[in-house]
């Protein structure tokens, strides 16, 4: 399992792969797999990217797909 780490940077538009009902969320900071996210209907939450695969749908600017 695991991520694409290089991706997620802050301001990268996420969607946990288990947790469809958390919404997208956004990377508020990353120190190597330890990535925080803020996401839509669960709040911040500190996810070991190393073991979930964070799906990066969008960045900062592009938002995530409509």
């Amino acid at each position: 399992m695991g991520s694409d780490l290089g991706r997620l940077v802050p301001g990268a538009i996420v969607r946990h792969p288990d947790q469809p009902d958390w919404g997208f969320g956004q990377v508020q900071s990353a120190d190597g797999a330890r990535v925080t996210v803020n996401f839509e209907n669960a709040g911040k939450v500190l996810i070991n990217a190393a073991t979930i695969g964070l799906v990066v749908v969008g960045d900062r600017d592009s938002g995530p797909p409509r």
